[in-house]
């Protein structure tokens, strides 16, 4: 295990990219992520506040961490996001800065992430037909969505906007062409990613996951698409239509694995790293953190875990088994 210089694991993995969660709450209850009476939220207290997130992620910036996107549960639900977002904007060295949010709360705050200096959105939308979206999301939101995705569209400073919608068998299919529409006619790229076992439901099975190739196939035999090169460590393939009209992607850690390139880590809403996001175990930064431990500390705890991250996910494998945490308490 190397004391100093970019941060690998025991893999020979750079890592580079790291997911915050700012918190565990949500105001959506979808099926494959939460229960419809919610989950225990943690207290305030056990959450991570402002200054501690910024000088975790300083540390791992200056430990060769470029991108940093917040996730939550919904990171919109987060009081003064936007100041943090501006604290974390100006940690010398990050190169990228992004949010993956449902979009609910979006409209009334694009505004102000932007000035804070977010660069890059995720909105995730399962369905783009209002009774559908209901019932995945157990919350009529629909149209106030989609106002969020147009207001921080409107923003040309942030760029690329996605719309990620999670491909699930019996209800993915018939969302397919409305998707391929969404993507033609705006500059939104759409991804399709597969339903991983994260769901707190417990309801997730092989049979469950529509696999990105045969997504693709669905969408080829109306209109004809051509790939693009993977950027390393991408998690995303990506395709633009043929015609020139708009581009789609399919995240696929289920059927095609891309753990040989991974290179992220994940800090959830109290403090733990988690070095993969099936992970069974984490590590603790908030309890030295509060502690009093001095950054050459801090840094030398980061460095075992990371060292450790796991070589792969092992989805589908014999012996499989589900981390304790579910998506909201993870953190996409």
């Amino acid at each position: 295990m190397e004391a100093d210089g970019p941060l690998r694991d025991g893999h020979g993995r750079r890592i580079s990219d790291l997911r915050v969660s700012v918190t565990d709450r949500c105001n959506f209850r979808c099926q494959y992520c939460m229960p419809a009476d919610g989950l225990p939220w943690l207290e305030r207290e056990q959450i991570l506040g402002f200054e501690e997130i910024e000088r975790l992620v300083g540390l791992l910036v200056r430990m060769g961490v470029e991108d940093v996107r917040l996730t939550g549960g919904e990171p919109l639900v987060r009081r003064q996001l936007p100041r943090l977002v501006a604290m974390l904007a100006g940690i010398e060295g990050l190169r990228d800065l992004s949010l993956t949010t449902n979009g609910y709360l979006l409209e009334r705050q694009a505004g102000a992430l932007v000035e804070a200096g977010i660069g890059r959105v995720n909105v995730s939308i399962d369905s783009l037909q209002r009774d559908r979206f209901f019932r995945i999301t157990r919350r009529d939101a629909l149209p106030q969505v989609l106002r969020g995705l147009d207001a921080i569209a409107a923003h040309p400073r942030v760029r690329p906007v996605k719309v990620n919608a999670v491909a699930m068998r019996d209800f993915t299919e018939d969302e397919v062409e409305g998707f391929c529409d969404l993507a033609r006619s705006t500059a939104f790229q759409v991804r399709f990613i597969e339903f991983m076992p994260l769901d707190a439901d417990r309801a997730w099975t092989p049979d469950s996951v529509l696999a990105g190739e045969e997504l693709r196939r669905a969408i080829e035999a109306i209109h004809p698409l051509e790939e693009l090169p993977r950027e390393p460590s991408a998690t995303a393939r990506v395709f633009r239509f043929a015609d020139g009209r708009g581009e789609i992607g399919f995240v696929n850690p289920v059927s095609e694995p891309f753990c040989a390139d991974c290179n992220r880590l994940r800090l959830t809403a109290e403090g733990t790293l988690r070095t993969c996001l099936f992970s069974l175990h984490e590590t603790d930064l908030r309890g030295p953190l509060r502690d009093g431990a001095g950054d050459e500390e801090l840094e030398a705890i980061v460095r075992e875990a990371v060292w450790r991250k796991e070589l792969k996910h092992r989805v589908n494998e014999p012996g499989f088994r589900r981390p304790p945490r579910t998506m909201s308490a993870i953190g996409g």
